[in-house]
């Protein structure tokens, strides 16, 4: 029953953000009529930038945060330990601080490139850098802070699409100067803010997985088993939707 419930959920949120864009073009041709002046249609095109922004912090905070696995009996052929477990908790340790600590400059540089121009918020350096991602990565082995920081990224991830939704319906160019513009090699900045959600949500699935209980302190991770796949698949088929979105509104 769950799991229909939850597929039918599924369907109708991906039904309503494909057919979102193509209403939202249409308000923005409303819009486009009275573009000088403060009309029902114009401020409904702007709020309507914030609904997929909202729909993507809210089923991320209800399906890809609280995350729950299966435990059975420990089997030798069937965990990690040792030096391995230690290469693998390094690396996602250190990828998800760098791509938190970096989202989280990302927020900043829009901030003061888009209403306090005459203020330049420098780059982090190596050391300064490496301290943030030390602090994260502390804060990462927690849960409780774990779960605040998901918390904060996905209030990030609201706050950089506003702006740039604030860029688009303005028609502010945007060039080398912010630094998101930097990742990917993409120009699409809806798509560049969506891509390094995604792979902070995936990094923060693999981690939770990784620190489940006492899989740290035992020192014994068990390898994922089919059960475990499936919050990775649900979360590929929602936010290839939110692709979708993105490109057929752009």
């Amino acid at each position: 029953m769950i799991i229909k419930n939850n597929t039918t959920k599924l369907f109708f949120t991906i039904s309503f953000l494909l057919i979102l864009p193509f209403v939202q073009k249409q308000w923005f041709n409303l819009y486009s009529f009275n573009i000088n002046d403060i009309s029902f249609y114009s401020i409904l095109y702007y709020l309507s930038g914030a609904i997929c922004p909202f729909i993507v912090c809210l089923n991320s905070l209800k399906n890809y945060t609280y995350y729950s696995f299966n435990r059975d009996k420990i089997h030798s052929k069937k965990i990690i330990r040792g030096k391995r477990l230690l290469l693998l908790v390094a690396i996602n340790l250190i990828f998800l601080s760098y791509f938190i600590a970096d989202y989280i400059y990302i927020n900043f540089d829009l901030i003061f490139n888009l209403f306090f121009k005459e203020v330049n918020v420098p780059k982090p350096n190596i050391p300064q850098l490496c301290f943030f991602i030390f602090l994260i990565s502390i804060l990462l082995i927690f849960k409780k802070s774990r779960l605040l920081l998901k918390k904060i990224i996905l209030v990030n991830f609201i706050l950089i699409s506003l702006y740039l939704w604030h860029l688009q319906i303005n028609n502010i160019g945007a060039d080398d100067q912010f630094h998101i513009y930097r990742y990917f090699g993409l120009n699409d900045l809806n798509l560049i803010n969506l891509f390094i959600l995604v792979s902070i949500e995936i990094s923060f699935y693999t981690w939770t997985f990784i620190s489940y209980k006492t899989n740290l302190s035992d020192w014994i991770v068990h390898k994922p088993q089919k059960g475990d796949i499936i919050p990775f698949l649900n979360m590929f088929i929602f936010y290839f939707f939110i692709i979708i979105y993105y490109s057929i509104l752009t």
